[in-house]
């Protein structure tokens, strides 16, 4: 696969707490030049990001991140205020909480929730792989295929691992509806990235790919986690 389709399928990220504007800005630019499918960055510079690309670039951010754990009322809210600052993706963390305690229903109902806050904007639901084991994976597959929601996602890129080829060739076995399949985290080659979406995934999170087709001179140490 060329770079250049790889490329397209980035979700070019900065999610690190130290994040700046201008580093915000430059990933826009990055995101610009290299046609990557979106740019991933804190809910507190859409805004702003907005005002700089206008509509020459699409912008993903985070709700529920990266823990899970806020209210479905708060997930919705940020949801909704993501929007109406120009976000036009919301990648939103499920509650791993409820999920061991198999309360599948109000996951569902919580996704369904956040997604009808998105006003008709794509949706990716992060469940950490790597908190899961295989059952609940495919517990989640399920319930994310049962939602309105767009993409089932891997991970944060902030807990104790990312994707894995082994994630996305399960998350392929067991999605259906069309539910798309987003691996983030762990991505740290063009080899890598060119076995995920081999494997099925459509979207990549990651900071290192344009990083590397840079020449990993810029941004090749911020949340290279994700």
């Amino acid at each position: 696969m060329e770079v250049r389709e790889i490329l397209t399928h980035v979700d070019h990220t900065l999610l690190s707490q130290d994040a700046t504007i201008d580093q915000i800005r430059a990933i826009c630019d990055d995101g610009i030049r290299y046609g990557c499918a979106s740019v991933c960055i804190p809910p507190s510079y859409v805004k702003e990001a907005k005002a700089y690309v206008g509509d020459r670039l699409t912008l993903c951010t985070v709700i529920g991140f990266p823990n899970g754990y806020s209210t479905t009322a708060v997930k919705c809210s940020e949801a909704a205020d993501a929007v109406n600052n120009g976000a036009d993706e919301i990648d939103m963390v499920i509650n791993i909480g409820w999920l061991k305690d198999k309360r599948y229903d109000e996951l569902l109902a919580e996704i369904n929730a956040v997604k009808c806050s998105c006003s008709g904007r794509l949706l990716k639901v992060i469940i950490e792989t790597c908190l899961l084991n295989d059952e609940e994976k495919v517990k989640m597959c399920e319930i994310v295929s049962a939602s309105d929601a767009d993409f089932i996602k891997t991970s944060t890129g902030f807990s104790s691992g990312g994707a894995t080829r082994e994630d996305i060739r399960l998350f392929s076995e067991h999605v259906t509806n069309g539910l798309q399949i987003k691996a983030a985290g762990g991505i740290k080659s063009l080899d890598d990235a060119e076995a995920m979406l081999a494997l099925g995934a459509s979207r990549l999170g990651t900071s290192r790919i344009v990083s590397l087709v840079k020449g990993g001179s810029d941004h090749g140490s911020q949340n290279t986690a994700y």
